[in-house]
Formats: structure tokens, C-alpha cells, sequence
């Protein structure tokens, strides 16, 4: 098990050489991630590891990639979904242009989730879609649009219960082992990385989702981020966060309504 001393020379190795701050994601989740990586690669010691951090930036994007959390499927949590369907997506028919802020968007799961519910919308057309995640290996995926096809099963019936009508093979070419979804899904998405921890907001959003990120933050980090939705979200705008994720305790709480159902969907008010 990795000891707290060696976790910090490792952050600070990454945050100093590469400017990669992890300082104020939770510790328990970083040991972890550590020693997993210390055994996926076969290190014999932690020194071997460090060493190869300092000396190899090729290996960093290996690093990141083990280090930061990338599960997610497409419709996770489908009443969600649902509501984003029903309730969300009606308000945003006003706007003449819709800017959505996927933040942390790991492989893209969610935001291609997103663009089906908005072509069944028919908005689409006037949307774009800005997917950003901290880890440049993951986002490499969102274009391209390619998923297991051993998790379409999975897909398909979170999209049924999010309250799709149409035949979910309709959006997707299979391919051997993966499942390639339709490029007209992907024409109005800006892909990019985007570091929660230290970049600034770059537009200004009708709906920013940021789900099952902020459980790897501390609470100062949580505040952080939360601070940097609130100065890229419009007002009356929507917020989206992960099932354990809440606004309740947050600075920005103040400004925000939930919507009455319950869903981790919140709305500036002011």
C-alpha cells in the first residue's frame, strides 16, 4: 500500500513538472488508483513508478488516465434522463442557439445520450454540444462514437426506460466488437480538455452537466468547481449533477431550486 508521503511526492511530481493538481481530490480514492496502477504495471517499488514519472512524459497520459475515474454508460440513471426529456428540454426549444457544457465527460457515453434526446427533440440542429474531460486519452473516444457492443443491451434498455420510442439499433452501425453511432450524433460537439481544478469558464451555458465528478473532490475543490458552473451557467439555466452529488451544503446553493421531482437537476434563479 502506498504510504501518504510517497502520494504526495507522486501530486506533487505531477502538478509541478506537468501542472496536473490533484492535491484536493479525495486521498482514499488516489491510494487506491495508485496502487492499482503500481500493480497493473508490475512496479517492484513506488521509486520506480516516480521515477518513471520524472523521466518519461510520454508515460503521464498513462498516469491521468489511471488516476482520474472513467465509468459511465450511456442513459445512466434513465429518470434522469427522463426529466432532462420532459421538463428540461421544452425550456431550452426557446433558445435560438443551445450551448450544453458536458463537463468531466470521461468516453462520452452521456453526451452522445444527450444528442439523441435532443434530434428526438428536433434541437439538435440548433445545439452545440461542448464535452471537456481533464484526461486527453478518454476524449480521444467522443468523436469518433465507438462503444462496446457488449454494453448496447445495457444501453438500450436505460434509453426504453428514459422514455425512448424508437428502435435503438437506429443510431448505431455495429462493427465487430463495437458499436459505431451515427456521425450526424456528433457534427455539433466540441471536444477538448479542460481541468476543472485550475482552467477558467470559456462560454456561457443553458445546461452544464458534471456527473459523479465532484465525489473524487474535497469539499474545497467541490466549492471550486461548483463556483466555476455558477459563472458559466446562465440564469435560469440547469445544472446536472450525479446521483450521491448534491448543492446543499455548496456556496452556490442559495441561487439554485431543484426541480420537485427530486432528480439531480437544479435551476439558477438568480
Amino acid at each position: 500500500m502506498i504510504q501518504d508521503e510517497d502520494l504526495d511526492l507522486l501530486l506533487n511530481e505531477l502538478n509541478h513538472r506537468y501542472g496536473y493538481d490533484f492535491s484536493n481530490y479525495a486521498r482514499a480514492s488516489l491510494k487506491r488508483r495508485v496502487n492499482r496502477l503500481l500493480s497493473l504495471d508490475k512496479f517492484v517499488s513506488f521509486a520506480e513508478l516516480l521515477f518513471k514519472v520524472k523521466n518519461e512524459p510520454h508515460y503521464l497520459a498513462h498516469v491521468v488516465e489511471q488516476l482520474t475515474v472513467n465509468v459511465t454508460e450511456m442513459f445512466r440513471d434513465p429518470t434522469l434522463f427522463k426529466t432532462l426529456r420532459e421538463q428540461v428540454l421544452p425550456i431550452l426549444a426557446t433558445h435560438p442557439l443551445i450551448r450544453i457544457w458536458h463537463a468531466g465527460c470521461s468516453t462520452g457515453e452521456e453526451v452522445y445520450s444527450l444528442a439523441i434526446l435532443l434530434e428526438e427533440a428536433n434541437l439538435l440542429h440548433k445545439s452545440l454540444l461542448y464535452a471537456t474531460d481533464l484526461n486527453p486519452t478518454v476524449i480521444e473516444n467522443v468523436k469518433k462514437g465507438l462503444f462496446p457492443i457488449g454494453a448496447v443491451k445495457q444501453y438500450t434498455e436505460n434509453y426504453i426506460q428514459a422514455g425512448g420510442k424508437k428502435d435503438f439499433s437506429s443510431y448505431y452501425l455495429a462493427q465487430y466488437e463495437w458499436a459505431k453511432f451515427h456521425e450526424r450524433l456528433s457534427t455539433n460537439m466540441i471536444v477538448a480538455t479542460h481541468n476543472l481544478v485550475s482552467d477558467r469558464s470559456f462560454n456561457e451555458f443553458q445546461l452544464i452537466l458534471c456527473r459523479n465528478v465532484l465525489i473524487y473532490f474535497d469539499k474545497n475543490l467541490q466549492d471550486k468547481a461548483l463556483t466555476l458552473f455558477d459563472n458559466s451557467l446562465e440564469t435560469l439555466g440547469f445544472l446536472v449533477l450525479g446521483s450521491k452529488e448534491n448543492l446543499r451544503f455548496s456556496t452556490i446553493a442559495p441561487s439554485y431550486a431543484q426541480l420537485e421531482n427530486k432528480e439531480k437537476i437544479w435551476r439558477k434563479m438568480r
